[in-house]
């Protein structure tokens, strides 16, 4: 989970300042020397935490928080506050042309993930009405443009490609003209990486934007690497110019010192997340909803739309009218697990969860959740129709068969059954609560 050990650092701060009741200016300096160190501890850039850490001390130390009611609920706020200033303030959105043909160049060194990332960031596009095309204009890298041609497949976008052109910048003038002749509104520009910044790579990049002049400039890093990372993102803005920051691998970094120092140091925000391998793991970048992880108060903007994604109001719809009916079948209830699954599982869900910060998820065993969601499903699909439907039917010799098409003890299919059956007692509870009917959105859930 990313910012794991500086989230619990922090919790652990400020659960001090809130047993102390009335603040003194020597309880602020001490809390702000534990927050600077749990920020090095980080990997954030030292200017950015002398920075940060004077800003949230000279405004703790106001007269209105020191006297207020509630100072380490202010001092809470203030942190999150100057949190969300210095990761960029607010989502940074991608800039499209006005007359309807984008070209988005994505820069990066190598081992970034910046191929998979243009699948990523194609495969947003689609689900946000646009219709992108990839372009390989790595011509050194073996098999470059066979993978790009492998991950336009897997999203289902277009690749353009001219294996026989030694030409980058050429390629990607052709690759313009062929998208806009074809109807495409965004075209996505794969371009060669190195294993550091030297002029050949700059030159070549510098000729792409001459020859595309494209309307996004998007810098493919890994969170991983920390401050490599940012010294990265400095090196090609200050020789080619970024508009941003596609930082990829966020997932794995349990530090998170990149994410907080890149914006500071590089004058360029962070426009999108890798947070997984699967292409739909991309998601744009929000200061305030990753401030409010940061701090233990969850996510429940980014939960919501999640679920938005994954939520299909007429098949819902029809669910409800069976819940009222009495009428959910273990069909259902399959389609309940794949819509957890499409949220990404009980790890991202949880991660997004109020309160749910390293030390609360140490007694969760998420693995066995997830491997319980498979064995469920292997279960439910080695049914008949009739038994899905009507699980009362389920006698001895039906269950043994089951268990015996599934891979699972008898005892789980027993277990499903008695999971099943308190799922749907308590969906038949929400649905006929009011306040349950006035949100459309969580119906299915």
């Amino acid at each position: 989970m990313a910012f794991e050990g500086l989230s619990e650092k922090l919790q652990g701060v400020f659960k001090k300042l809130k047993g102390k009741g009335i603040l003194t200016e020597a309880d602020i300096n001490d809390a702000m020397r534990e927050v600077k160190l749990a920020l090095l501890e980080a990997d954030v850039n030292f200017k950015v935490v002398k920075q940060f850490v004077d800003s949230v001390k000279e405004k703790a130390l106001g007269q209105d928080v020191l006297a207020s009611l509630t100072p380490a609920q202010q001092v809470v706020k203030i942190v999150n506050d100057e949190l969300v200033s210095l990761m960029g303030g607010t989502n940074s959105k991608l800039t499209y042309s006005p007359r309807g043909f984008t070209v988005i160049l994505m820069a990066g060194l190598q081992g970034t993930g910046k191929t998979t990332t243009c699948g990523k960031l194609a495969n947003y596009l689609k689900k946000n009405g646009k219709k992108p095309m990839l372009a390989a204009c790595d011509i050194y890298r073996p098999a470059a443009i066979d993978q790009l041609e492998i991950v336009g497949k897997n999203v289902d976008v277009p690749v353009f490609t001219m294996r026989d052109c030694k030409e980058p910048e050429l390629i990607a003038e052709k690759a313009m003209k062929e998208a806009e002749l074809k109807g495409y509104d965004v075209l996505i520009l794969d371009t060669a990486g190195r294993l550091q910044i030297d002029e050949d790579l700059m030159n070549e990049l510098v000729r792409i934007k001459q020859r595309t002049k494209p309307h996004e400039i998007l810098l493919v890093v890994d969170a991983m690497t920390g401050q490599d990372a940012v010294n990265a993102a400095t090196g090609f803005n200050e020789k080619l110019g970024i508009d941003g920051i596609i930082m990829t691998k966020l997932d794995g970094d349990t530090r998170g010192g990149a994410a907080l120092s890149a914006k500071s140091v590089t004058g360029k925000p962070i426009k999108f997340i890798g947070v997984g391998e699967k292409f739909d793991a991309l998601e744009p970048f929000h200061p305030e909803r990753m401030a409010s992880r940061i701090l233990g108060m969850g996510d429940m903007m980014t939960l919501i739309e999640k679920a938005q994604e994954s939520y299909d109001e007429e098949k819902a719809a029809e669910l409800e009218k069976k819940m009222k009916k009495n009428e959910f079948t273990l069909e259902d209830f399959l389609d309940q697990i794949g819509q957890i699954k499409k949220m990404g599982g009980l790890a991202k869900i949880l991660d997004m969860m109020p309160g749910m910060n390293n030390k609360a998820m140490k007694d969760v065993d998420l693995d066995s959740g997830e491997k319980e969601f498979v064995q469920m499903e292997a279960i439910i699909q080695s049914m008949t129709k009739a038994e899905r439907k009507d699980p009362s039917i389920l006698n001895a010799s039906r269950r043994k068969r089951i268990a015996a098409g599934s891979g699972q003890p008898v005892s789980k299919i027993n277990n499903l059954i008695k999971k099943y059956e308190e799922a749907r007692k308590m969906m038949k509870q929400f649905t006929n609560a009011p306040k349950f009917k006035k949100n459309k959105m969580f119906r299915g859930f």
